[in-house]
C-alpha cells in the first residue's frame, strides 16, 4: 500500500484554516456527506450556497446548522433538481446572481441503485441524468465564474465506478436493453469521474491552469443514499452493512470532498478517498484508480456526447 502523504491518520479537517471570504457551492446538502461537508466549511467561516431539490428540507437543514453553529453562519439555499436540465439552468443563473465568486463547486448529490429503469424529463436514464448530465451542465454554466475566481470543481464519485461494465455503453446509454440498477449506477459514476480527468486535459490544453478539478469518493459511509433510491433488497443489505466495521460515519465520508475543496497544492491526477479495506473505510488520501476510468478515447467521446445531449458547450 502506498504511504499516505498526510501521515498515518490520513487527511482530516484539522488541516483546514480560516475560510472567511470563500464561497462554496454544494449539491445535495440535506443529509449525509453533503450536510457534513457544508457544516465543516461553515464552521471554518466559509459561505455555503446549497443546491437541493426539496426547499422544505433545505430550510430544515439551515435551521439545524444554525442550531449547531450559531445564527451568524453565511448559508443560503437555492432550489435545483438535477433530474431536470431546465431546473439546473435556472439554479445556475441564480447562483451567478448571488455569488460574485465561486471558490469551489462540490458536485456531491447523487441517486443510486434505482430498482427499475426510469427516464428523466429530458429522456435519460435517471442515474445518468442526475449524477452525470445534471452535474455536467451545472459545471459548464458555472465554469467562467469558477475560472474568474481561480476556483475548483470537485466531483464526488463512488467505488461503484468499478462495479459495472467498466465502460460507457454508447450504443445504449439508457439501458433500454438489460437494465440493472447496479450497471446503470456504475456507468453514471464512471461518467462523472471520467469527465473530471477529461476536464483536466482540456484545461491543460487551453493553458487554464488556474482552475483545478478533482475526483474523490466517500467510501462506504452511513448515509441515506441507498435507502432513498435503492430497492428493498439493497436497503436490507446496506442496513446490515451499516452495523459492521466496513462502514464509517457520514462525517468521515465527507473528508475526501473537503480535502479536494481546501487542501493546498493537491495533485489533480489523484483519486481520493479512504485508503483502508476495499477503499471503503480508513485514512483518507490518494489511492489507485483503475485504468478503465482514464481511457482517453472513451472520455473524449463521452464529453462530446455530453455536450451534444445537454446542448451545453463549455467555454474553455
Amino acid at each position: 500500500m502506498e504511504s499516505n502523504q498526510f501521515g498515518k491518520k490520513g487527511w482530516t479537517p484539522d488541516r483546514i484554516g480560516n475560510l472567511e471570504g470563500k464561497i462554496y457551492v454544494i449539491t445535495g446538502t440535506t443529509s449525509g456527506t453533503g450536510f457534513e461537508a457544508a457544516k465543516i466549511l461553515l464552521s471554518k467561516g466559509g459561505k455555503v450556497v446549497m443546491l437541493n431539490r426539496n426547499p422544505k428540507k433545505s430550510a430544515e437543514t439551515i435551521t439545524a446548522l444554525k442550531k449547531d453553529l450559531g445564527n451568524d453562519i453565511d448559508v443560503i439555499a437555492i432550489q435545483m433538481d438535477l433530474a431536470e436540465q431546465s431546473s439546473v439552468k435556472k439554479a445556475a443563473n441564480e447562483v451567478l446572481k448571488i455569488a460574485p465568486q465561486i471558490d469551489v463547486l462540490i458536485c456531491n448529490a447523487a441517486i443510486a441503485q434505482v430498482p427499475k429503469q426510469q427516464l428523466t424529463v429530458d429522456g435519460w436514464e435517471s442515474q445518468l441524468g442526475v449524477n452525470h448530465f445534471g452535474h455536467f451542465t451545472l459545471q459548464a454554466l458555472l465554469f467562467s465564474r469558477i475560472e474568474k475566481s481561480k476556483g475548483r470543481i470537485v466531483t464526488v464519485g463512488s467505488m461503484g465506478y468499478d462495479m459495472g461494465i467498466k465502460t460507457i455503453k454508447f450504443d445504449d446509454l439508457n439501458w433500454d436493453k438489460d437494465y440493472t440498477p447496479n450497471n446503470a449506477y456504475s456507468q453514471s459514476k464512471l461518467a462523472q469521474i471520467m469527465s473530471i480527468y477529461e476536464l483536466q486535459e482540456r484545461l491543460k490544453k487551453a493553458h487554464k491552469t488556474e482552475v483545478k478539478a478533482y475526483a474523490c469518493h466517500p467510501g462506504s459511509s452511513r448515509t441515506s443514499l441507498i435507502s432513498t433510491s435503492g430497492s428493498l433488497m439493497m436497503r436490507i443489505i446496506f442496513g446490515l452493512m451499516k452495523l459492521s466495521p466496513l462502514t464509517q460515519s457520514a462525517e468521515k465520508g465527507a473528508y475526501p470532498q473537503l480535502m479536494c475543496a481546501t487542501e493546498e497544492d493537491l495533485e489533480q491526477k489523484g483519486f481520493y478517498g479512504p485508503t483502508g479495506r476495499n477503499n471503503w473505510v480508513g485514512a483518507v488520501g490518494a489511492h489507485k484508480l483503475e485504468p478503465h476510468a482514464k481511457n482517453k478515447a472513451v472520455a473524449k467521446r463521452l464529453w462530446e456526447i455530453s455536450e451534444k445531449e445537454t446542448g451545453v458547450k463549455w467555454n474553455i
